[in-house]
């Protein structure tokens, strides 16, 4: 059985909003754990709650360089959040990854993060982080070589999109978007 194809670095210089649905379904691990990823919220830099809008900053430089690479960094200087850097350097866009389907690596992620239920093991961006043991040193990092592994979508699934969660700026673009149906989800989508 062979593989879905690999997602280089040139599949994320395009439009944010083209790029986010189209990472449902895809396969994301990190040193050989992860799963298949769920749930993204897009960010744009002309977006208020994006990290770029204010300008280049030493914490958000890596968005405003070329596609393909990880903006990693702390939220509420509590957990980690994992990005995909889009569009052409200096755009500034990045696609925030909030939950996975835990698929490789399980017992690695249940040790991190001290949980049997495998459902709450990637339910949040800082979850995520957490059982896929993804820190600042993976800021800056390609996304087409080790330790990032991303494999496309064998099929378009059914997708969910709603409005992004967690911020307080423009909250109303629909720019959160999921598999739909998943129990892997950090929160629900209202139908």
């Amino acid at each position: 059985m062979s593989l879905p194809p690999k997602l280089w670095r040139s599949f994320f210089n395009r439009p944010v909003l083209e790029v986010a649905p189209e990472l449902i379904g895809a396969t994301l691990l990190v040193n050989g754990v992860g799963g298949r990823i769920v749930e993204v919220e897009a960010y744009h830099h002309t977006d208020p709650a994006a990290h770029s809008y204010r300008g280049q900053t030493d914490r958000n430089a890596v968005m405003f360089g070329p596609a393909g690479y990880a903006y990693v960094y702390r939220s509420y200087g509590i957990h980690w959040c994992l990005n995909f850097v889009c569009e052409a350097a200096g755009s500034a866009s990045a696609v925030l990854i909030r939950a996975l389907e835990p698929l490789g690596g399980i017992a690695a992620m249940r040790r991190r993060r001290a949980l049997p239920d495998v459902r709450l093991l990637c339910s949040g961006p800082g979850k995520l982080c957490e059982a896929l043991g993804v820190t600042r040193r993976h800021n800056g990092l390609a996304l087409d070589r080790p330790p990032f592994e991303l494999r496309a979508r064998p099929e378009a699934p059914p997708i969910a999109i709603g409005p992004r969660i967690g911020i307080t700026k423009a909250v109303n673009h629909p720019w959160r978007f999921g598999l739909k149906g998943s129990r892997f989800v950090s929160k629900p989508f209202k139908p």
